[in-house]
């Protein structure tokens, strides 16, 4: 792939996992009855729940800013892997959470090359 398809392609990916991750906040953060009986059910109260929003909509603002966006990533990635643990916790299914932290490295690579380098390393031809 050209380096423009790939830039792309991760801008494309930031902004389908930006659309994600600002629902999911929105909903923490109004707090209707429905978002507050999940959370109940998986041993949230309110003011945790809220805090948790909180937390997702700035790791969110910081991924979408060029400059802050591998920390962002960082903080998302470390959000997802809560996500998983507190499903996995309540025998609740992980395949959603799974496939949107796979779709967050996956943007990862796309958007931050030197992690590219980082995780594949190219062969060195003698």
């Amino acid at each position: 792939m050209s380096r423009k398809t790939i830039k792309r392609a991760g801008w494309t990916l930031t902004i389908i996992l930006g659309l994600l991750f600002a629902f999911s906040a929105f909903m923490k953060l109004v707090q209707d009855e429905s978002t507050l009986a999940q959370a109940a059910a998986m041993g949230f109260a309110p003011d945790t729940y809220l805090l948790i929003g909180v937390i997702e909509i700035l790791s969110l603002i910081l991924f979408l800013i060029p400059r802050t966006g591998f920390i962002g990533a960082l903080l998302l990635v470390a959000y997802m892997g809560g996500a998983i643990a507190s499903h996995l916790q309540h025998d609740e299914p992980i395949a959603m959470a799974v496939t949107v932290q796979i779709v967050l490295w996956i943007t990862i690579v796309f958007r931050f090359p030197v992690i590219k380098q980082m995780l594949i390393p190219v062969a060195k031809s003698n």
